[in-house]
């Protein structure tokens, strides 16, 4: 009886912190979503935003019950990303593209495998932030088409390079969305008898 309240318990525990991660995440993406675009955005600003995004994953995904090495990856993956930026700050347009094109593609495909192995609500959240992750990225190549005479004649303009700030927003909001999902699920567990 002792063991079953402990299990209780540590369930709660794992919902909660999931909870607050994918809350975390939310905020996160709003705050990217906040930065300010006249002024341009610096490759540390990004990188610091995918790392402590990438560190609240891995910390959700060492809570998950389901594909837990799966979901800690995705967030490896994101700080990875995030550290690649604070470490080698690009100044020029194209080079930071791929980096983010890179990511997305990357935490799409892990997170589209890792939907195979949960389930319910679950796998289709997965499934929604892996499809987020390929359509942000479907759209940041194909800007790299239309940008490409600006960025000849013009340079890196402010509001290109801030679209990199939407596209982590987009990305960080599904995914809390699918935290908080995966939290739900969580919760659901420890309260059945």
């Amino acid at each position: 009886m002792a063991t079953r309240a402990h299990d209780r318990n540590h369930d709660r525990f794992r919902a909660r912190g999931i909870r607050v991660a994918g809350i975390a995440i939310i905020l996160l993406g709003a705050g990217a979503a906040l930065l300010p675009m006249d002024k341009g955005i610096s490759s540390d600003v990004l990188g610091a935003l995918l790392v402590a995004a990438g560190f609240v994953e891995l910390v959700a995904g060492s809570l998950r019950r389901q594909v837990r090495e799966l979901a800690m990856l995705a967030g490896a993956i994101t700080v990875l990303a995030g550290l690649l930026f604070v470490v080698k700050p690009e100044t020029q347009f194209f080079p930071t593209v791929f980096p983010i094109a890179a990511w997305l593609i990357l935490r799409c495909l892990v997170l589209a495998f890792a939907s195979r192995y949960a389930g319910g609500n679950v796998r289709t959240w997965m499934g929604i932030s892996a499809g987020m992750d390929l359509l942000l990225a479907g759209l940041l190549i194909a800007g790299l088409s239309i940008a490409a005479p600006v960025v000849s004649l013009f340079g890196p303009t402010p509001q290109l390079i801030a679209s990199f700030a939407w596209i982590l927003a987009a990305s960080f909001v599904v995914n809390g969305i699918m935290l908080l999902e995966v939290a739900s699920c969580e919760s659901s567990v420890s309260e059945r008898p």
